[in-house]
């Protein structure tokens, strides 16, 4: 099941929104969880001998640690420490401080259903109040998006990849907690769009977020058409998520139907979000196929296995990772097209999620993956075409995106 629902599922480092979080605004330390989480991974990680770790020692290093936590946070990190011993991507536990806690649920809610989920989240609807945004700290602890959804709030607001956040509502950020209790209240967040200029304030309504519909609806709005100098029109999209054949389906659907129908070439946006993409995605472009249209009784009509013919070319960095890191093996082995970015990241394990106790969710990898028998995890798959991007203080430049437009321009 974990192949079949998202199995190769991926994250954004660490946290899908920031690592920013208060000491004081989550809930009280959980021994608890660390118990429970030590034990899953005992029986369901997918290497029995666990890579090779004495794992009751790792339990007799870090648990006193977990019991001396002052709060959830804390403990989330030793348990996060100890997981890393491991070695694994596809392994990391998350609280309702990130928003990953609440996409995650939303993604597994299938699998979750038999694990607790209506304790958690009420009927089993999965929400929380954000913004829309995947936003990380650099090693200087300043906090950037590094990629806005389209249609959520953030990017109704005209907020960009690259923009450093410095406040809102005049108090450090925080993914999820910055935006309790002011879901439909304007909130006032102070970013610097570039390195030397000054702070700009920019008024953003929270919104009450549901993680499959958003991606869902993000993938649909970011569909355009780019003009180029000699009057090609360049299709593209954005694939936020790829947790279930919803979103290859809508693909689909742009391209027979929508928006993206009368492009001359499409550029296929695998950067950042969430994997679970299936091998099979890649028949989209496959010239050797028939696609087959079906009429009903009733005169609608609609297309069978569509594909596109014309020329693409795919955006890849470090935040692609798992399933679409397949998607990326396959399109640069069987010469779809150019892979356009940087290295991704090397996540390719099966993946499933638990939820722990009513503050927590681990993400644990319980099967090994290859790819035409080659090995994925650690490695990444390397571009066709090396663009190097830090997209920090970019301020609406995307170097990867305009050489994808210039090279199938010219095709």
């Amino acid at each position: 099941m974990a192949l079949a629902a998202a199995a190769a599922l991926s994250a954004w480092p660490a946290s899908a929104e920031t690592v920013s979080q208060s000491d004081d605004a989550s809930a009280g330390p959980n021994p608890a969880a660390f118990d429970e989480v030590w034990e899953l991974v005992r029986d369901r990680f997918y290497d029995p001998r666990l890579h090779g770790l004495d794992w009751q020692a790792m339990r007799t290093r870090y648990r006193p640690q977990a019991a001396s936590a002052r709060n959830q946070q804390e403990t989330a990190i030793v348990i996060n420490a100890m997981l890393a011993e491991l070695g694994a991507s596809h392994t990391h536990y998350y609280t309702p401080e990130d928003p990953a806690y609440y996409q995650l649920a939303d993604i597994f809610s299938g699998a979750l259903e038999r694990r607790g989920l209506e304790r958690v989240f009420p009927r089993g609807e999965v929400t929380y109040p954000g913004i829309g945004v995947f936003a990380q700290a650099d090693d200087q602890g300043r906090i950037f998006i590094t990629g806005v959804i389209e249609g959520p709030p953030a990017h109704q607001a005209g907020l960009l990849v690259g923009d450093e956040i410095l406040s809102v509502d005049d108090s450090p950020f925080q993914p999820v907690d910055s935006f309790r209790g002011k879901v439909g209240v304007p909130v006032s967040i102070h970013i610097r769009r570039t390195s030397d200029a000054a702070p700009t304030a920019v008024s953003v309504t929270p919104a009450e977020l549901h993680p499959n519909a958003m991606f869902l609806r993000g993938l649909q709005a970011s569909a355009r058409i780019i003009g180029t100098g000699n009057n090609a029109h360049i299709g593209y999209v954005h694939v936020w998520s790829y947790a279930g054949h919803k979103y290859q389906s809508a693909l689909e659907d742009l391209i027979a139907d929508g928006p993206l129908r009368d492009a001359d070439a499409l550029v296929w946006d695998l950067r950042g979000g969430w994997g679970g993409a299936q091998p099979e995605y890649l028949d989209l472009f496959n010239p050797r196929a028939p696609t087959m249209q079906v009429t009903g009784r009733n005169g609608k009509t609609g297309l069978v296995d569509v594909k596109w013919r014309k020329p693409v070319a795919m955006l890849i960095n470090g935040g692609t990772r798992s399933g679409k890191e397949v998607l990326a093996y396959g399109f640069k082995e069987y010469r779809l097209g150019e892979l356009i970015g940087d290295r991704t990241e090397g996540a390719v394990l099966a993946a499933t999620a638990f939820l722990v106790g009513d503050e927590g969710l681990l993400l644990l990898a319980v099967e090994d993956v290859l790819v035409d028998g080659q090995r994925l995890e650690g490695v990444g798959v390397t571009p066709t075409i090396e663009v190097a991007f830090d997209s920090r203080y970019a301020a609406g430049s995307d170097p990867q995106l305009e050489r994808a437009v210039q090279v199938l321009s010219r095709s």
